[in-house]
């Protein structure tokens, strides 16, 4: 895994991370630094999509569960009532871009090269492509994981799970910190169903709840344009929401996840961006 998350560090080697390197400081004091400086950009990326009214969107899940064909079902049928942008993260590939772009919305793809989620850096950047004047709701599309994406906050006001039917109803139990942080939780893939006869949707809403996450858990098909209207409903109130907080001047954090919470302080100066420039590409909308 990357090197830039802190996933590398496991209980294996912990002991050595925690080792003084030449400048007195260890990995733990670094990481911690590196995602307070996370923070801080992603707290100026939503400053400005609260100025421009933008609501912004994080969807998260694994490779597969759906989240492309999600976001071209949500765009034909609301493009004509919200003006929507995509940021789309892939390790490689610009192929998620372009079925976006080809919807008729901006996208701007980020290819991450080997790092294993976006974070608020690299959106940033991406934001230098996009003119949030003509967007309503920016929707990010992370990199396919159920770990890493859900430690770093890019500025968005709601973090977006998805879970398809096709992975098993166990996995808000197994993922626990991925399930924590969603404010929304999608069952995709749900037309496989009478043909997956071991996902038991009631379970994986259990699962969640075990998890004391009240997070709504909707049950859709993008394929068959089943159950959308929920997703649509929740999509408008949100965005009301969002405009109602930019008027009164309140601002919305989205959740972060529970055991990666107190890494998340200031620890003095930062040493460096999460992910540097060289790993990373923009291919604009």
């Amino acid at each position: 895994m990357c090197d830039t998350c802190g996933c590398n560090i496991t209980p294996g080697n912990e002991h050595l991370a925690r080792r003084k390197n030449p400048q007195g400081q260890d990995a733990i004091t670094v990481l911690k630094s590196l995602l307070s400086a996370n923070d801080r950009e992603a707290a100026h990326n939503r400053e400005h999509f609260d100025r421009h009214g933008v609501l912004a969107l994080n969807l998260m899940s694994s490779p597969g569960s759906g989240k492309t064909l999600l976001l071209e079902a949500t765009i034909e049928a609301l493009k004509n009532e919200f003006r929507i942008a995509v940021i789309e993260g892939d390790l490689e590939t610009e192929n998620d871009a372009a079925r976006i772009r080809a919807k008729g919305v901006p996208a701007i793809q980020i290819t991450t090269g080997s790092a294993c989620h976006l974070d608020a850096h690299m959106v940033h950047d991406a934001l230098h492509h996009l003119n949030l004047e003509n967007v309503d709701i920016l929707f990010i599309e992370n990199v396919g994981n159920l770990v890493c994406p859900a430690s770093f906050d890019l500025g968005q006001h709601r973090n977006i799970t998805l879970l398809s039917v096709t992975e098993g109803d166990d996995k808000p139990a197994k993922y626990p910190v991925m399930f924590r942080a969603a404010d929304l939780v999608l069952l995709t893939k749900t037309d496989l169903l009478p043909v997956l006869d071991d996902f038991d949707p009631a379970r994986a809403e259990t699962c969640l709840r075990n998890l004391a996450n009240p997070a709504p858990a909707l049950r859709l098909s993008a394929k068959k344009k089943d159950g959308l209207a929920a997703w649509f409903d929740w999509l408008r109130h949100e965005r009301a929401a969002q405009r109602d907080r930019v008027r009164t001047g309140q601002i919305l954090r989205p959740a972060v996840q529970p055991d990666g919470a107190h890494l998340h302080a200031e620890t003095g100066h930062s040493h460096g961006r999460l992910s540097s420039g060289q790993h990373y590409r923009f291919r604009g909308a």
